[in-house]
C-alpha cells in the first residue's frame, strides 16, 4: 500500500517537475516548484478520496477532482497579468492547471495516460511557442513593411 502511494506521488511529482522545468527555462513565473506541487497536490487529493471508496463514508471521486480544478483556477489566475493592451501569463495558468490533471492522471495508476499527457504538454509548450515566435515576427516585419510603403 505504501509503495503503491510512493509511485502514484512519485508519479505526479515527477510529471509536474517535466512540466515546470520548460516553464522555469522560459523564466516563467510558475516553474519547477509550481507545476511539481500542483501535480502532487491534485494526486494528494485524488489519493485521499480514493481511500474511501467502498466504504460507508464513500466519497464521489468525480466531485473531488472537479474542486481540484476549481481550486487550481485561483493559483493560475495569480499568474495572469495584463499590462495595458498586454496579457501575460496565460499558457503559464493554462499548464498549471493541465499539471493538476498529470496530479489526478497519476493518483488513478494511469502510468502510459501520464506519460502521454506530460509529452503532449511539453511539445505544446516547446513546439508552439516556436511557431507562435515565428508568427510574431512575420507580422511585425509585414507591419514594419506597411509603415515603410
Amino acid at each position: 500500500m505504501l509503495i503503491e502511494f510512493g509511485l502514484k506521488i512519485g508519479a505526479a511529482t515527477l510529471a509536474g517537475l517535466l512540466i515546470g522545468l520548460e516553464r522555469e527555462i522560459q523564466n516563467k513565473e510558475a516553474g519547477l516548484k509550481t507545476n511539481a506541487l500542483v501535480s502532487l497536490g491534485a494526486a494528494l487529493f485524488v489519493l485521499a478520496s480514493l481511500h474511501f471508496e467502498g466504504s460507508e463514508h464513500d466519497v464521489d471521486l468525480t466531485r473531488v477532482m472537479g474542486q481540484v480544478v476549481t481550486g487550481i483556477g485561483f493559483i493560475g489566475a495569480g499568474v495572469i497579468l495584463q499590462q495595458g493592451t498586454r496579457i501575460t501569463g496565460i499558457t503559464t495558468a493554462a499548464t498549471v492547471w493541465c499539471s493538476a490533471g498529470a496530479g489526478c492522471f497519476a493518483a488513478l495508476g494511469l502510468y502510459p495516460e501520464l506519460a502521454l499527457l506530460t509529452l503532449l504538454i511539453l511539445t505544446i509548450n516547446i513546439v508552439f511557442r516556436w511557431v507562435d515566435i515565428q508568427i510574431s515576427k512575420k507580422i511585425k516585419k509585414g507591419t514594419d513593411k506597411d509603415i515603410d510603403d
